[in-house]
């Protein structure tokens, strides 16, 4: 059980990434691993924390859509 609910812990944290500004996936983050601490084992844990790190230090790719000038 515990492994399903890592790889959903996982999957938040992915879907955060994509979703979210910075600051509001930083925050998901940390909500997520606050929650996560108590449902799953240590080991997998020390791993969620650090996928969570590294994803935070991925930089969000993403397109400038020119605005109109109307004049």
């Amino acid at each position: 059980m515990s492994e399903q609910i890592f790889k959903a812990c996982k999957e938040l944290i992915d879907d955060a990434k994509l979703g979210c500004a910075d600051l509001v996936f930083k925050d998901l983050c940390l909500e997520v691993l606050s929650r996560a601490r108590n449902v799953v084992s240590e080991k997998q844990f020390n791993q969620l924390v650090a996928y969570a790190a590294e994803k935070m230090k991925d930089k969000i790719p993403f397109e400038v859509q020119p605005v109109p000038v109307q004049g």
